[in-house]
């Protein structure tokens, strides 16, 4: 499960008995805050589709972290990842909200993510950027390499998908530095970007985009950090998989791991089964014995 559906990690459990192998909470905000007023969140219906504009509504470190530490304490769970977010009152340069996230959940969460990628706090795309996001990571990484825990959790990154090349060879550049070398990257976030033949009367309300549109867009991203990482980075690859063949796809791009949202909330949870049925079975039939078999093939050929 992709992040941004238990914003306050409150349906880990019920989400794993559905067949998520790991489920990503948040995004987490030090402080609690409301986000943006409602409505925020739109169907569209005709186009399989949602736009939402939640802006980091969250009820803070302090009550989501309880959540957190109870859930890893059952023997039976899912893999638990944290998306940490910022403040909208913390200035869009300061890496601190990122580091205290850091320092809060990196003893109980089994990944943590960065995420710098949500359209819906202004500014924050601009931590993409190849200088803020050197800094950034370099601080928090920092902070992961000194939580004295025994295990450090693992650091990703959540980019968006409304890069231009430029921007995403800068990225790639950063991450592939020693200093800067995260565990994994995300992609992607929702886009800004509203494809042509968009039919739903909600299609011009402001928001990120995600579901069916994004499909197409989020594997190509795929694809090219795979090309650009050269395989050195592992992808989890989100945006608009509905179906085992949309994992399938994801995974050739150049993802290891896939994560959905949308279909989810369209679907309900029969979906999560079936997708890794009809992925088992397209794997059995192109003679794949595993997963990592099919990892990036068709960013290699293309």
């Amino acid at each position: 499960m992709a992040a941004g559906f238990d914003k306050q990690a409150e349906a880990m459990q019920g989400l794993h008995r559905t067949g998520f192998g790991f489920v990503e909470i948040g995004s987490v905000t030090p402080e609690p805050q409301d986000g943006n007023k409602k409505p925020r969140v739109f169907r569209l219906d005709e186009d399989k589709a949602i736009i939402n504009r939640y802006g980091f509504n969250s009820e803070g470190h302090e009550a989501v972290y309880s959540r957190v530490k109870m859930e890893g304490e059952k023997q039976e769970r899912a893999v638990i990842g944290v998306n940490l977010g910022k403040n909208k009152l913390s200035a869009m340069e300061d890496v601190g909200d990122y580091v205290d996230g850091v320092k809060k959940f990196g003893a109980i969460a089994d990944y943590l993510v960065i995420n710098v990628s949500s359209p819906n706090t202004a500014g924050l795309r601009g931590l993409q950027q190849k200088n803020e996001l050197e800094n950034l990571i370099s601080c928090v990484l920092e902070a992961r390499n000194n939580l004295g825990v025994t295990k450090l959790p693992p650091l990703l990154l959540k980019i968006a998908p409304d890069l231009n090349e430029e921007e995403r060879k800068d990225i790639a550049n950063v991450i592939l530095k020693e200093h800067c070398r995260v565990d994994g990257i995300i992609v992607c976030n929702t886009t800004t970007s509203r494809p042509s033949d968009l039919k739903s009367e909600f299609k011009d309300q402001t928001g990120g985009l995600s579901g069916q549109p994004l499909k197409d867009i989020s594997t190509r991203c795929i694809g090219d950090f795979y090309r650009l990482t050269g395989g050195q980075i592992p992808i989890i690859g989100v945006g608009g998989v509905a179906t085992g063949q949309d994992a399938f796809e994801k995974i050739l791009a150049g993802a290891s791991l896939v994560q959905l949202y949308t279909s989810f909330a369209f679907q309900g949870p029969p979906i999560v089964r079936r997708i890794k049925r009809e992925l088992d079975e397209i794997l059995r039939s192109k003679g794949y014995k595993n997963i990592s078999e099919a990892i990036g093939k068709s960013a290699l050929s293309s």
